[in-house]
């Protein structure tokens, strides 16, 4: 779903990148009030497990492959203004670092892979929560079909900016079809991947999860023939079944060994949106990336020549790199939530 330099006009380019700052500054905000000492740390991990994840294409049908997207995973486990920067901050790095998403098209792959993508599968999940019981597993589901949905939503978001700023003149229906369609399909992937996260952190540190907040019900009492809310009472805290840290240093471990090892078997055909171009002929207008020379362009270290070491190095660089910037960020944001949130000292 990255799209490259060429495929979109310079001003929709330029009209998304408006749309994509005024969002991530919007976010910035946001996450103020989504962020606390427990949850920025694994703000920074989500980043850079989405960032390896990433990595491992999965095959899907007739010589397409997909990925994860991640909105909805990140909205689900730190929240929705949270993951919009999530998201943010590994399309920046991969756009920067490994020429993955062109750079005049980085407010188009903002607008559609991090904003169209959270927005839709949290709405999508928090709709779910409300009717389904109230239990950790309800989490689960509303996980799975919010990612299944986010997928296909970005492909529609993809079609409506190249139907106003394509810059080739092809069959708009066609390409819908063949956008949708496919993208059904990888939203199956990202569902089970999504899902199977979710339930895994909410397995041993349901506290942590942003999604599953406030799934309590309250008790009610009958008073006077009335049903009213019982009086609040603060439970006795669930002993966790990992610490933080552990789970942080876990998390991180997995990500490295995703994108610095397993990564080297992901399937190799072209990805969803890449197929389409292809086929379609969308990709006649395609400009090289302004980082195609970096050192880590393609995923792989310059001048190594062993293919399962460089792209290893290169993953394993990526999620450092990505759970740095992600952690810097979250810190910054949290440190400003605290700052705010301080009493102000009036001298009388």
């Amino acid at each position: 779903m990255h799209v490259p330099d060429g495929f979109i006009n310079a001003p929709v380019s330029a009209a998304t990148g408006v749309v994509a700052a005024g969002a991530v500054a919007v976010s910035l905000r946001g996450a103020r009030r989504e962020l606390d000492e427990r949850t920025a740390p694994l703000a920074g991990l989500v980043a850079a497990f989405i960032f390896a994840v990433q990595m491992l294409n999965f095959p899907v049908a007739a010589g397409t492959s997909g990925h994860l997207l991640g909105g909805a995973l990140a909205a689900i486990l730190v929240g929705p203004f949270t993951g919009v920067l999530c998201v943010s901050v590994v399309l920046l790095m991969q756009g920067i670092l490994f020429a993955d998403g062109g750079l005049t098209a980085l407010g188009v792959n903002i607008t559609d892979m991090a904003i169209v993508t959270t927005v839709v599968g949290y709405a999508v999940f928090r709709g779910l929560v409300k009717l389904l019981p109230r239990r950790r597993r309800s989490v689960t589901v509303a996980s799975f079909v919010a990612a299944l949905l986010s997928v296909p939503a970005a492909a529609v978001a993809f079609t409506l900016i190249y139907a106003v700023g394509g810059t080739t003149d092809v069959s708009l229906g066609k390409v819908a079809t063949a956008m949708v369609g496919v993208h059904v399909l990888i939203g199956v992937g990202e569902a089970a991947i999504t899902g199977l996260t979710v339930g895994a952190v909410i397995a041993v540190r349901p506290d942590l999860v942003y999604g599953a907040r406030g799934l309590e019900q309250k008790l009610k009492l009958r008073v006077n023939g009335e049903l009213v809310d019982a009086p609040s009472t603060r439970p006795a805290p669930v002993a966790a079944r990992t610490s933080r840290r552990a789970l942080w240093v876990s998390g991180l471990v997995t990500s490295l060994v995703l994108a610095g090892f397993v990564s080297f078997y992901a399937s190799s055909n072209p990805d969803g949106l890449e197929k389409v171009a292809h086929d379609k002929g969308i990709d006649s207008r395609a400009r090289k990336h302004a980082s195609d020379g970096s050192p880590l362009a393609g995923y792989g270290v310059k001048d190594v020549e062993d293919a399962r070491l460089s792209g290893g190095l290169a993953g394993v660089i990526g999620v450092g790199v990505t759970v740095v910037a992600g952690s810097t960020v979250f810190w910054a944001v949290r440190r400003r939530r605290t700052t705010d949130a301080s009493p102000v000292s009036t001298g009388v």
